[in-house]
């Protein structure tokens, strides 16, 4: 349970300042970072938006909010699939990109100082094969993003567990 802990405090405390210090620096928070470093390295710069939501590990719902935001702001549009009515892929758009690289260099350099400085080589490279043993021993389909029913069901039934 140290082990646990420790991993989700790392977790959550560098996630935190590496949130501050883009939205300082670039008025760009890490969700919407994430998002256009998915698309960025998609092929044709799009994403089907159930892909890209596994890959940023939101909800459908979540995502698509957060698309929203970045239509609006004219970094990402979506257009619709022709081979399904239902489907839409999110697109980056040359101001996307444009905002990308120009936040990439400093958020890469946070990403150094609050992760790997602190580390030494050997430690970096013992914690990435724990991660990714960690990673592999999750049955495929639990890593994917619920669906929104299925999220809000695992949430209620969170609640009912609750003290």
């Amino acid at each position: 349970m140290a082990a646990w802990r420790a991993f989700l405090t790392a977790h959550t405390v560098i996630t935190r300042a590496l949130e501050r210090e883009l939205i300082a620096s670039h008025q760009l928070p890490l969700a919407e970072y994430d998002v256009l470093v998915q698309l960025q390295e998609a092929k044709d710069g799009s994403l089907r938006m159930a892909e890209l939501a596994d890959r940023v590990l939101l909800s459908r719902s979540g995502l698509t909010r957060l698309v929203e935001r970045l239509e609006r702001s004219g970094l990402v549009r979506r257009t619709a699939c022709p081979s399904d009515a239902r489907g839409y892929f999110a697109v980056i758009t040359d101001l996307g990109l444009a905002r990308l690289q120009e936040a990439a260099p400093h958020h890469l350099g946070s990403v150094s100082s609050h992760f790997a400085k602190p580390l030494q080589d050997d430690q970096i490279e013992t914690l990435r094969l724990a991660m990714e043993k960690l990673v592999a021993a999750v049955p495929t389909g639990c890593a994917s993003a619920l669906p929104d029913s299925d999220l809000e069901e695992t949430t209620r039934q969170a609640g009912d567990l609750a003290p």
